[in-house]
């Protein structure tokens, strides 16, 4: 491996708690360290996001499989846990900003970490794209002057003005994310605040109109019949909804550079945020069902009814709209959480000079202490991807399916190399329990193995080649292969070409000349 020269190394600085895991990779301080315990959880909560993914994607769920369909919430929340309590094992260890792709890097080889990184990142771009569309099923609703072009009732205008508020939603973004990590945390921990008491009230408000009880979910409701594969075909499609939601907690963890007291800061909050959205948003499902007016509606199935009828149809007066501004606000701080990931991810991508112009890629103002120029390279392209939701409403759809298979793939290659290393004796490492961090201990093993096969298994059933969600032609329906062949083909020639011959921490962010291989091909042999 080439890695460009580093200067002199600096003078040695004692380990503490705000810098421990920087060393195990021979970075520099060089971002804000500012953030605290509450918006570190506001972090990994805002990017699940309660409001924007439940209300976004309850039609996928009921439509394909009714009021049986909530058994894939807690289904979800399970596998979900164990990669979470992988992470948070990680975390405590390496507090790195673009966690997945430090960790891959660390667990496996230099290739597994560049896969997992660019995988993540480019999902995480075009998340952001699909996020801020929510915009347009809220504000026209909210106030009609929100329909910037033509009538919210024209297909091809929904699309067109749902294009120009994301397109806002992102410059504000984007101009947040490179002011300052400060103002970032500010917005973003009162969001999700709100968020999660406008979410918790709404549940309250649905369990207090419940009209019948939780045999509703013992029934099949004719869901499935006639179908390959029975009900069990129906309700592994509908699981997607709950499947596409309940990811992203890693975002805490993505910020441990910016974290006070990060190695117990971020596993907490990895914890905390993954538990909050399971019960409120668990509540929110439960309650909306057990109190539709009418269970066979077929406006509980589509994207324009869904769960926002069911909760406009138990509101009174103007309470229907103040819970739709909640909505609103966690559609933008949802969109603020997947941005500040995606930069986090290029930037430490960068500095490695893993990606393309990593010296530009990695410069990080000093006076802002931020990484400006991955935040409007991840702003402007967002946007690009946006502008093809105009014509190829259908071709996004399938790209947006895409970018969640990408990050459970990236979570798998974080999960996999790591179960290895537990199998080889060599993780977790000793300082975890020495230093009172988070550790699973014994039960690492299995928790980890379950992760593994949950991710498999996930990321397989998002994959299949379904019409019913990806569409037609062939190259929609088999899109998982198509796209993400194509998404990581581009970024695997660069790297097969240039990227892996120059991969190596940049000297402007080099602490020292340390090897970041996880395992010298010596000891390899030896073992």
């Amino acid at each position: 491996m080439t890695t460009p020269p580093a200067p002199t190394p600096p003078a040695p600085v004692a380990a503490t708690d705000n810098s421990s895991g920087m060393e195990d990779f021979g970075y520099k301080e060089s971002l804000d360290r500012s953030i605290g315990k509450f918006a570190s959880f506001a972090a990994g909560v805002s990017y699940i996001s309660i409001l924007t993914g439940t209300f976004q994607l309850f039609y996928v769920g009921y439509g394909n499989a009714g009021p049986g369909y909530l058994w894939s919430w807690p289904m979800v929340f399970i596998g979900q846990l164990c990669v979470a309590l992988c992470f948070m094992e990680l975390a405590a260890k390496y507090p790195v900003a673009g966690s997945v792709y430090n960790w891959a890097k660390r667990l496996g080889t230099q290739f597994v970490g560049w896969s997992a990184g660019w995988l993540m990142f480019t999902a995480s771009v075009v998340t952001l794209s699909a996020v801020v569309l929510a915009l347009q099923l809220n504000l026209p609703r909210l106030w009609s002057g929100f329909q910037l072009y033509g009538s919210a009732d024209d297909t091809t205008d929904a699309a067109v003005n749902a294009v120009i508020l994301g397109g806002i939603l992102i410059a504000f973004t984007t101009a947040v994310n490179a002011w300052s990590v400060k103002l970032m945390a500010l917005i973003n921990s009162v969001g999700v605040f709100i968020e999660l008491i406008a979410a918790v009230l709404i549940a309250i408000i649905l369990a207090c109109n419940i009209t019948r009880g939780p045999q509703v979910f013992f029934s099949t409701h004719g869901y499935g019949a006639g179908q390959s594969g029975g009900y069990l075909g129906a309700f592994l499609v509908a699981s997607l909804a709950s499947g596409y939601v309940m990811y992203g907690f890693d975002t805490a963890s993505s910020l441990g550079e910016e974290t006070l007291d990060p190695r117990r800061t971020a596993p907490k909050a990895i914890l905390r945020a993954i538990l909050a959205s399971f019960v409120i948003g668990g509540a929110i499902l439960v309650f909306a069902i057990m109190a539709a007016p009418d269970i066979n509606d077929p406006k509980l199935g589509e994207q324009s009814g869904s769960l926002q009828y069911i909760v406009g149809s138990v509101m009174w007066g103007p309470l229907g709209k103040i819970f739709l501004v909640a909505i609103v606000v966690a559609v933008v701080v949802c969109s603020l959480a997947v941005h500040t990931a995606a930069i986090r991810l290029m930037f430490a991508m960068a500095r490695d000079n893993a990606l393309p112009f990593g010296e530009r890629l990695a410069t990080v103002s000093p006076k802002r202490q931020t990484p400006v120029v991955p935040a409007c390279v991840v702003g402007l392209v967002s946007v690009i991807i946006l502008v093809i939701n105009i014509n190829q409403p259908n071709i996004f759809t399938v790209l947006t399916s895409i970018a969640i298979i990408m990050i459970y793939l990236a979570y798998l290659l974080v999960t996999g190399p790591m179960l290895a290393m537990r199998f080889r004796g060599e993780w977790p490492p000793k300082d975890l329990k020495s230093g009172g961090y988070f550790s699973m201990g014994r039960w690492g093993v299995v928790v980890n193995t379950v992760a593994v096969l949950w991710g498999i298994g996930m990321a397989l059933n998002l994959a299949w080649p379904r019409s019913v969600i990806y569409g037609t032609p062939w190259y929609n329906t088999w899109g998982a292969f198509v796209y993400i062949g194509v998404i990581f083909g581009a970024g695997l020639i660069w790297y097969l070409v240039k990227g892996r011959r120059h991969i190596g921490v940049l000297a402007s962010h080099s602490s020292g000349p340390i090897d970041i291989q996880p395992i010298p091909d010596s000891q390899i042999t030896e073992k």
